[in-house]
């Protein structure tokens, strides 16, 4: 893997093949994200389709450029949906992304991310309380460890690095933990995003859009490390610049699906801020 792929010019070319290419993108996710992520989607050049019936998704993951899997507000038929998408993915080659929403709190939810293990996500993203949980699950604990507040973390995405190494070493996926710094790992190397605002905490579901913009590029990008930063990059970057004009969370929200449309080399690689850590 070459550091180049970790750099503003690359984020820059992810961008560009998105938009070149507008990849559909299939969707399992809940309730409260599914209009952001779409909408954040289409602002970045993507196609995405909200697909979650039992009868339609072993075809449609097997047809789309990714697939991206979200646990927010699980029930029952989605959980047999999930099954069925991720192992299509799976047989199919479709890359897809986890993200288990606030894994630790409950055990059907716990359950479910875990067996979508199975079918080898390409990725995985969470914030620090998540991945923590979701670690600790995987190393075979029946209960997840005292961190976290549901969706919310209480920890930081720089605590939860240890975790996220090992849950990548575990299952060959890479790992993304959200924060005010992110942290991304393929289990040995370690990339680190910067961008981002204060602000965007007070919107619900820019997380969960952080999972669907890496979605879109896995399906242009094959570096899964590189395709994970990038869309960390491009979320955090149209976030930090709709802040500059934002009154509050209403209408930064407004002002970044305007940013991820409006983004452009020109601004990717004058401010990107993305890194490798030294080994």
């Amino acid at each position: 893997m070459s550091n180049a792929l970790f750099t503003p010019d690359a984020v820059a070319t992810t961008l560009e093949r998105v938009r070149a290419a507008t990849p559909l993108v299939h969707n399992i996710t809940n309730i409260v994200a599914a209009n952001s992520t779409a909408n954040a989607l289409l602002a970045l050049g993507a196609s995405p389709a909200m697909v979650d019936a039992e009868e339609e998704v072993e075809a449609f993951a097997a047809m789309a450029a990714a697939l991206v899997v979200n646990i927010g507000t699980i029930t029952a038929p989605q959980a047999a949906a999930i099954a069925r998408a991720t192992r299509a993915a799976q047989h199919a080659g479709t890359p897809w992304i986890l993200d288990p929403v606030a894994v630790g709190a409950l055990p059907f939810r716990a359950r479910v991310a875990l067996d979508s293990l199975a079918h080898a996500p390409r990725a995985i993203r969470g914030n620090a309380s998540e991945i923590m949980a979701l670690a600790h699950l995987r190393d075979g604990h029946a209960e997840p460890p005292p961190a976290g507040r549901g969706v919310d973390s209480l920890e930081t995405a720089e605590q939860a690095l240890a975790a996220a190494r090992r849950l990548a070493q575990a299952t060959g996926a890479c790992v993304t933990v959200s924060g005010a710094t992110d942290y991304i790992t393929d289990g040995t190397r370690v990339a680190t995003v910067a961008n981002g605002h204060q602000m965007m905490t007070r919107v619900t579901a820019l997380g969960c859009t952080a999972t669907a913009l890496a979605g879109a590029c896995l399906a242009v990008e094959p570096d899964t490390m590189a395709a994970c930063a990038h869309a960390m990059v491009l979320l955090g970057l149209a976030g930090e610049c709709a802040a500059r004009e934002a009154a509050g969370p209403g209408s930064l929200q407004m002002r970044l699906l305007d940013m991820l449309y409006h983004l452009d080399r020109d601004t990717v690689t004058r401010q990107a801020r993305i890194a490798i850590l030294p080994p």
